[in-house]
Parts: structure tokens; sequence; C-alpha cells
């Protein structure tokens, strides 16, 4: 087996294609023709998160967008421009954000670690920790404490999105969208739904204070 080729990751592609045939003998003639995403799917980079097995759908049923610690800032040309084209030309109706328990980014930030050029890219988390400072201090167990806050930096992202641009417009349109905050618990396969769902601008105080005080229940339950 040569490592230079990488050889073993060839073999396992052939074995996949055979067996999508065998499923689909049109899969791959329908992907060619182009995608219809459902939904956009704005995660974390953690190699244990395999998106479409976890929600069980099939390869062009969901666009993704993934970085460390799935954060959105509305300064990032990637995001923005992911977004935009799920939003603008997909048609996408769902943008789902998914963080997930274990996420060593947002751990990163929570013990101050310093890692390099990603210092930079993690301080709107450290700004989570600041702005929520009240709900996670008390919280004695680091572990519950990062549990936490990975619930609450999910939220802030859900935030963020809405407050893009491209949101805004797509909602002035009257264009359906819904924007949905959800975390993957990496210790049993399970999603959880934050309850942070925003479908038009009328609903995000009420929505982002519901989301806040689930999360603060489960630090009062803990404390």
């Amino acid at each position: 087996r040569s490592m230079r080729t990488l050889a073993h990751l060839f073999e396992n592609n052939r074995q996949w294609v055979a067996s999508m045939n065998a499923e689909d003998p049109n899969f791959f003639h329908d992907s060619a023709i182009g995608q219809q995403p459902h939904y956009l799917w704005i995660g974390c980079a953690d190699s244990r998160i395999p998106v479409n097995h976890i929600v069980g759908v099939k390869p062009g049923e969901i666009f993704v967008h993934r970085n460390i610690a799935n954060v959105v800032l509305t300064t990032d040309l990637n995001a923005l421009s992911v977004i935009q084209y799920a939003i603008e030309v997909l048609k996408v109706q769902d943008v789902i954000i998914c963080g997930h328990y274990g996420c060593g980014g947002v751990r990163a930030a929570m013990d101050d670690v310093q890692l390099g050029l990603i210092d930079n890219w993690l301080r709107p988390v450290q700004d989570i920790i600041i702005q929520h400072r009240d709900l996670l201090a008390p919280i004695r167990d680091p572990d519950v404490r990062h549990d936490r806050l990975c619930e609450l930096n999910v939220i802030a992202q859900v935030m963020s999105v809405i407050r893009t641009t491209i949101v805004q417009h797509a909602w002035q349109r009257g264009q359906r969208l819904n924007i949905h905050g959800w975390l993957y618990n990496i210790r049993n396969g399970y999603l959880q739904d934050l309850q942070a769902t925003i479908t038009n601008p009328t609903e995000v105080a009420s929505v982002y204070e519901h989301a806040v005080n689930l999360v603060r229940e489960k630090v009062m339950a803990t404390v």
C-alpha cells in the first residue's frame, strides 16, 4: 500500500460507488444534473460529525458549511457566500446551526488556551463567556460549564446568522426562511433542539430569551 497515493481511500471510494449504484442505479446520473438541497447546515469542522448520516439524508439534500466551533461572523466572506448562495440561489428554507458537546474549539476558548492563529477565530466565543458570566461562573464542574457554553454558542450563532443582510433581505422579500439552533451529542449520537428557531424578525427577542432561559434552567438544576 502506497501512503503517497492513499490507495486504501481510493479502494474505499470504489466500494462506495458500487454500493451506491446497487442501491440506486440513477444516483450519479441524477446528481450530475444539479443539486436541490432542502437545508443549509452550518456546523463544526470536527471529524466525528458525519452530517448526512446523523440526519439520515442522501448526498444532495443538505448544503454544508463547517468551521471550528461553528462560528458565524458577519465579516466572514466564506460563510456569507455560502449563506447567500444557499438562500438566494438554492432557495433553502431551513438553515441549521449545529454545534456539539465536546467541542475542542469551545473548550479552548473557555480555558483560554493559546493555540496560535485560531485564538483570533475563537474570540467571539470568549465574548459569549463574558456576556453570560453570571450564568456560567457558578458552575463548578468545568465539563458541565463547557456543555452550557456549547449551547450558548449555538444560540449566539443563530443570532449572528439572522443579523446578516442576506437573511434580513430574504425576510423582507417575503421568502420563507427558518433559522434553527441544534446541538449534536457526540456521546450518544442524538441531536438536541435548543428551541432557538426563528422564522421572522418579530420573534428574535422572545426566542433568544426563551433559549437562554432553558440553558439557565439546566444551570440552576446542577448548582
